[in-house]
């Protein structure tokens, strides 16, 4: 007797031809995207290729999450802001548990195609930088490296001159009347967010007046709940690539783990853990 679906049709209704799945999520193009480069081909180069294939495609996501956020912000329309950063939030928890697939390939299985890699780094990831970008982490600095790529040099580029998610937010509490430093609004948001101490007692504010809007809470806390997952991927990425190369230098001359240390260090919302200092103070 074969299995059966609850519908008693083996999941085959009509018994045609099973195209419409395949053909509306692409899958010949999607499977067939997997190029391993080993002589003969590694066993284990599959692995790594499918994560970080599977990693684009979680940031992709990200990104059109967090662009819709910050336009529903322009918009004054906190509540759908909210519920994007919340999808944010659990594509995120998913990206730091893939980590754990990567940590099963030994060193001597890494070492045995890593050179076939040639240059290419996931420090090279556009998808990753405009993350950044729209977090408030710019640098016009990177736009040059991705000139080969126009894609990416656009997606960049337009980020660069656009809000972060940080401004957007900061705008919207000033027009229902928080007051926000002119200063802060006017600020050149080509430039890195840097630390704002003048925001600090605003922030304050929220969190300790019980008249406060509920939703500017919620919000300040879901971006500290973004920054808390962004640097658990950090440092499960560091923690990844120093079990698997140690202190070697990264694919395509990157500085491996010198440049995640450093990259531990970035903060996108530090107005956001100042404010935990003095509450209740």
């Amino acid at each position: 007797m074969s299995a059966r679906t609850p519908g008693g049709d083996g999941g085959t209704e009509g018994r045609g031809p099973v195209t419409g799945y395949a053909e509306y999520l692409d899958l010949p193009q999607l499977l067939g995207a997997q190029h391993p480069r080993s002589s003969p081909v590694h066993h284990d180069e599959l692995l790594f290729i499918v994560q970080h294939q599977t990693s684009e495609l979680w940031f992709k996501l990200v990104l059109h999450e967090l662009t819709a956020a910050c336009r529903y912000l322009g918009g004054d329309e906190l509540a759908p802001a909210l519920k994007c950063l919340a999808r944010v939030k659990n594509v995120q928890r998913t990206l730091i548990e893939q980590w754990s697939v990567l940590a099963t390939l030994t060193p001597r299985e890494y070492a045995q195609f890593r050179g076939a890699l040639g240059t290419a780094s996931g420090f090279q990831s556009h998808q990753y930088r405009a993350v950044e970008f729209v977090l408030g982490n710019k640098d016009a600095g990177l736009l040059p490296a991705f000139a080969a790529d126009p894609a990416a040099h656009d997606l960049l580029a337009g980020l660069l001159e656009a809000p972060t998610l940080y401004d957007e937010f900061l705008r919207l509490m000033a027009r229902q009347g928080v007051a926000v430093p002119a200063e802060v609004l006017d600020r050149d948001v080509r430039e890195a967010w840097t630390y704002r101490p003048q925001l600090v007692p605003l922030f304050r504010a929220v969190y300790e007046d019980p008249g406060a809007p509920w939703g500017f809470y919620e919000a300040c806390e879901s971006l500290v709940d973004i920054e808390d997952n962004l640097q658990m991927w950090r440092f499960r990425h560091l923690r990844t690539v120093q079990r698997t190369i140690g202190d070697k230098r990264g694919t395509g001359g990157s500085a491996g783990l010198a440049f995640l240390r450093r990259a531990l260090d970035v903060t996108f919302f530090p107005e956001l853990y100042a404010v935990r200092t003095v509450i209740g103070t």
